[in-house]
Formats: structure tokens, C-alpha cells, sequence
């Protein structure tokens, strides 16, 4: 009994050696986007950075149910009705398209999103790099935008993945 109580206080320690502070273990927003589709709101897209890194989630809505790919784009700019004016993926580290690429992937590259049949779906996704690597990629002179496309990413077809037109928009904010 008195082994139990004794590994008990020894891993309480352990563990209460390792606690972070509340305000320590709360992830930062960095950016936030209102996506819209043909001038309708289809979703929010939101950039954290907290103790594990950076990390982006997007939710999205009203959109045609199937598998549709996201990316970051390298120009946060929406005003095309094609979207082309977000320009390429966002790459400032100079890779090629696809996590299934050996020369990938670029940071834009983000997992295809699953639109069910109730036409809501959501994905998140690591983003590498410091808070200060990720803040000076995401709002240089021209800021990023997220972009929805109609069909699914590849994964490996440079540059943009096979993944069809671009449906859907949002230019990230700095918070």
C-alpha cells in the first residue's frame, strides 16, 4: 500500500512539474477568413499558434456535396469571379505540389475537405514553422488568401494538384 501511495505522489510530482499556466497552454488566433462563394458566406477559416505550433481549421457550408480541395494561396486577393487573383500556392520555402510528392509539399498544400450530403464539412491541418515564420508568410505585402477548389487534390501533380477550378474564397486577417 505504501508503494502505491509513494509512486502516486512521485507521478503527481512529475505531472505537476510539467503543468503549464492557463495562459501558456491557450492557443493564440493569429488570422481569421470569411470565405464566400459567388458573393454568398461558405465558411470561416482560423490560424492558431499555441504550444504544439500552428495549426489552421476551416468550416465550411453550402457547398456541393464531394471530396474538394483547400489550399493557401500566395496573394490574399478575391476579386476575380474565378478567384485567379489569389494567384499560386502559398511556397516560400520553394517546394513542388503534394504531401505524396518527394519535393513537396508547399505550404499552401492543405487536406481535401469532405462536403457531406447535409453540404457541411471541415478540415484542419499543421502548419510548419515558428509563430514568426508563420506570421511573415501569411501577411506579407500581398497577404494569402484560402481557396476552395471543385474537385479533389492529388496530392502530386504540381502545381496545384489536379484539383479544378477555384469555387470559393477568403483573404486571412491578421488578429
Amino acid at each position: 500500500m505504501r508503494a502505491i501511495a509513494v509512486t502516486t505522489i512521485a507521478l503527481s510530482t512529475v505531472a505537476l512539474a510539467s503543468c503549464q499556466t492557463i495562459e501558456e497552454a491557450t492557443p493564440d488566433v493569429i488570422a481569421t477568413a470569411a470565405i464566400n462563394a459567388d458573393g454568398r458566406d461558405v465558411g470561416v477559416g482560423t490560424v492558431i499558434y499555441g504550444p504544439s505550433g500552428a495549426s489552421i481549421s476551416i468550416a465550411l457550408s453550402g457547398l456541393s456535396e464531394g471530396t474538394h480541395a483547400v489550399h493557401l494561396h500566395q496573394t490574399g486577393f478575391c476579386a476575380a469571379s474565378d478567384y485567379t487573383s489569389a494567384g499560386g500556392h502559398l511556397n516560400p520555402l520553394g517546394r513542388e505540389h503534394g504531401n505524396l510528392n518527394p519535393a513537396g509539399a508547399h505550404l499552401g498544400d492543405l487536406p481535401n475537405v469532405e462536403i457531406g450530403p447535409d453540404r457541411v464539412g471541415t478540415v484542419s491541418a499543421t502548419l510548419p514553422g515558428t509563430e514568426e515564420d508563420i506570421r511573415a508568410w501569411l501577411f506579407d505585402e500581398d497577404g494569402t488568401a484560402i481557396i476552395v477548389h471543385a474537385g479533389a487534390d492529388d496530392y502530386r501533380t504540381n502545381p496545384s494538384g489536379d484539383a479544378g477550378s477555384r469555387i470559393a474564397c477568403g483573404v486571412l486577417m491578421e488578429r
